[in-house]
């Protein structure tokens, strides 16, 4: 069920969450039917807001008070439901996506669990310098992996390249070969520079849905691309049970 709608001036203006009452920790998604899905999985949970391509519910899992929300798809988007969610109250937020593995060994429907970012994502390259990390909080990393393995999920650490421009261009794909970068994505750094900048708590765990940069986009038309079969659907269930369970472990830290 919805929530009562509050007053127009006790709204945020894109986002329309409320400007107070909502839960301290949020799990952020791109896509709003997958806010939905993760929220499905929460007690007593309630849409609080939807507009544009911002989504937001509220529940509980295993006790704990949290948001899910979705920001669409690329950083300056998504930077804005951080920055609102923040003003909202949010202090510690984990992202749960999908991405491109970058790296041999990880496969389709396995876990990344992000440590840091690569800011190629068009947004807070005019917020901070270019020599300003992306990184997430120590905390997080650990209580996403801890969560993963509990959960007997297919799981890998590493930075990751989050890259504004979803199809190529001139720009070769493989400029980062030899780097060690685990996935591809287009949402991280924007929410880890925000949370840096607020000295607030964030993570981020993606669900791999192609195995490298060439599956995900095809020099000539995204028909190469297929985020929609059986062994992501699975990752993806096992991920937002990992993202949830992560905050549950940050609630226990006091984070």
């Amino acid at each position: 069920m919805s929530a009562p709608a509050p007053g127009p001036h006790s709204l945020l203006p894109l986002s329309r969450v409320p400007r107070t009452g909502l839960p301290p920790r949020a799990v952020v998604v791109g896509d709003p039917e997958r806010a939905a899905a993760v929220a499905a999985l929460l007690d007593d949970a309630v849409e609080v807001s939807y507009n544009r391509e911002y989504r937001t519910f509220s529940g509980t899992w295993r006790g704990v008070p949290v948001v899910v929300a979705s920001h669409g798809i690329g950083g300056p988007g998504a930077m804005l439901l951080f920055q609102e969610l923040a003003d909202a109250g949010v202090r510690t937020f984990v992202r749960f996506g999908t991405a491109g593995a970058m790296r041999p060994g990880i496969g389709d429907g396995d876990l990344v669990v992000a440590e840091a970012a690569v800011r190629d994502d068009g947004v807070t390259g005019q917020l901070v310098p270019a020599e300003y990390p992306a990184v997430s909080t120590p905390e997080a990393v650990l209580a996403l992996t801890r969560a993963a393995r509990e959960a007997g999920a297919p799981h890998h650490r590493g930075i990751v390249w989050t890259r504004a421009a979803f199809q190529p261009g001139l720009i070769p794909l493989n400029q980062y070969d030899g780097a060690g970068l685990a996935a591809i994505e287009m949402e991280v750094s924007a929410l880890f520079v925000m949370a840096s900048l607020r000295g607030l708590v964030a993570g981020a765990v993606l669900v791999v849905d192609g195995v490298n940069a060439d599956d995900l986009v095809d020099h000539e038309s995204t028909g190469g691309y297929d985020p929609h079969r059986e062994v992501v659907a699975e990752g993806v269930a096992r991920g937002g049970v990992v993202a949830l369970e992560a905050l549950r472990i940050l609630t226990e830290e006091q984070l």
